[in-house]
């Protein structure tokens, strides 16, 4: 089916609207490379905020469009996505995200984004429009990343715990308060890697049902790539200061070591999850690895309360942003 050329003032709009969600993805998740080093000291909120945002700009020179391309091409069938499916799937996602960032809830705006593009295309064809393969590998990953975080999170406590077994306590806080900014920069620079590149593919997806790009091109417009890195690393400057009390001081107490390893397994299941071109959260990875850096020193070190209740955010989170994806592309059926 040969896309319809959409008038180019609603596709300006849309591109709009969907910076404005890659800019709220960086406010609503800056929580997730800086609530770590805010809560041990190591960087003042502002300082932390910057260290973040450039990072996540800088991963534009590092990773492959891989998690652009799943978004863009491997989500829905060709020729079904319109302008009204663009709308209702970005605004189920943006409004998800205020409501979760109201409440101080760390979820997933990644997950809120897939959420809002299979509400608003089940609203236009059916559930038969979707592409399985694409869906399943995303919704397979709201597991595999909390666990593959807490594992490798869990597992660099124990294995630091080891090598350090003989330093003093002042020694190892003191090498560790350094080692934290690589941490936390590895784990920006995942952040800015898998989620910038989910906008990128939603205005690709645009581009190319709109007729204003070729399904067939490798890559998107390079004004894309470059507006999106932008937006999110701006979104993170802003920060979600609700969210980092939650991530960096209610789960669990976190030290600089502790901080240390929870980056570190964040960042690698990040690196892994972009490498296969898999929309991964960076809220659930980083609260999978700060819980199992927890629960290496006692189950009663999590406050497994909060973590439950994060945990029904996650559950929540595709079929909520899907149900209001439905009914903003009906009003946009009728708005235009």
């Amino acid at each position: 089916m040969e896309p319809v050329q959409a008038a180019l003032w609603v596709v300006i709009l849309l591109v709009v609207l969907a910076l404005l969600f890659d800019f709220m993805n960086g406010f609503h998740d800056a929580a997730n490379s800086i609530a770590t080093v805010v809560s041990t000291g190591v960087l003042k909120p502002t300082q932390a905020v910057a260290f973040a945002a450039f990072f996540n700009v800088v991963a534009v020179f590092v990773f492959h469009l891989s998690v652009a391309a799943t978004v863009g091409k491997g989500i829905v069938q060709p020729g079904i996505v319109d302008t009204h499916v663009v709308f209702g799937a970005l605004v189920g996602a943006i409004t998800w995200n205020v409501i979760t960032w109201i409440y101080g809830i760390p979820s997933s705006s990644s997950h809120a984004l897939i959420g809002g593009i299979v509400g608003a295309v089940i609203a236009k064809a059916g559930a038969g429009a979707l592409i399985a393969s694409g869906i399943w590998k995303t919704v397979a990953f709201i597991f595999v990343s909390p666990v593959l975080g807490f594992l490798l999170g869990s597992l660099m406590m124990v294995l630091v715990a080891w090598i350090f077994r003989r330093a003093s306590p002042n020694r190892v806080d003191k090498w560790f308060r350094r080692l934290q900014l690589v941490s936390a920069g590895a784990y920006s620079l995942g952040h800015g890697g898998n989620d910038a590149q989910k906008t990128i593919g939603i205005i690709w997806l645009l581009l190319i049902a709109t007729g204003y790009a070729n399904a067939g091109d490798a890559e998107p417009p390079l004004w894309t790539i470059v507006s999106c890195y932008l937006a999110i690393g701006l979104g993170t400057m802003f920060g979600g200061w609700r969210i980092v009390k939650t991530m960096g001081q209610k789960i669990t107490k976190l030290k600089p070591v502790g901080g240390f390893c929870a980056e570190s397994g964040g960042a690698l299941t990040l690196f892994f999850a972009t490498f296969l071109g898999v929309p991964v959260s960076t809220t659930h990875t980083i609260t999978g690895a700060i819980v199992g850096v927890g629960s290496t020193q006692r189950a009663s070190a999590v406050r497994w309360g909060v973590a439950g209740n994060i945990v029904w955010a996650w559950i929540l989170t595709i079929p909520a942003s899907a149900f209001v994806a439905s009914i903003a592309y009906w009003i946009s059926l009728q708005l235009y």
